[in-house]
């Protein structure tokens, strides 16, 4: 039995690292689990700037202001600790524009490499500060999960796949999805939020026990 799990996310999205974190740590306590995998485009900011902006005024303007921001993040602070993540807000300046980011995810996807992107993109915005709006961070980054870097660059360079990466994340708006992480179980069950590995371990093991079941 196989059982396919669609993730909308967007790899700045603290929410989405540390929902990733424990489902990552359900999967590995659950090797032979039924999920196929597929990463699904949904830009937190899809009016920003190409270029990105500045961090600290990007986030005092979403939020309203220092103080709100600072609440917000320390409820985000809390909860990455409690998952045993270290985010290094120091290092992070820039809030980039994801959408070349989608784009590499997206070719990573047709290399069987989905996931390392995804993975490789959230390293290296929390743990790095590395601008993953930046060509040539995507370029490395491209590299380092054993992508063709000459091919990327060059699809990166073009229009290629643009079209249908903003579709795709308009379709997800259009039925419904506010916000990421969110998860689709079997094109039938949808879960928001960040997700506890113990729920994810219940949702294995009850997939386990119906398969066990006999037809």
């Amino acid at each position: 039995m196989t059982v396919k799990l669609d993730i909308l996310s967007d790899p700045i999205c603290p929410w989405c690292l540390i929902g990733k974190t424990w489902l990552d740590r359900a999967l590995e306590q659950r090797p032979d689990h039924p999920f196929i995998v597929e990463w699904h485009p949904f830009q937190l900011n899809p009016d920003m700037p190409a270029e990105g902006m500045d961090r600290r005024a990007y986030l005092e303007a979403k939020f309203g202001g220092k103080t709100a921001a600072v609440r917000v993040y320390g409820q985000i602070e809390q909860a990455a600790e409690k998952a045993g993540i270290t985010i290094d807000w120091s290092r992070i300046t820039r809030t980039p524009n994801t959408l070349n980011a989608h784009r590499l995810i997206h070719w990573a996807g047709l290399e069987g490499r989905q996931t390392a992107a995804t993975s490789a993109l959230m390293d290296g915005y929390f743990r790095q500060g590395r601008d993953i709006g930046d060509t040539a961070v995507l370029l490395d980054i491209a590299q380092v999960i054993e992508l063709d870097r000459a091919l990327i660059a060059r699809l990166l360079a073009s229009d290629a796949d643009i079209a249908e990466i903003r579709a795709r994340d308009a379709h997800a708006r259009a039925r419904g999805v506010t916000g990421v992480p969110t998860f689709v179980l079997g094109n039938a069950h949808v879960l928001t939020g960040a997700q506890p590995t113990d729920l994810w371990l219940r949702v294995l093991d009850d997939l386990a026990a119906q398969s066990d079941e006999p037809s």
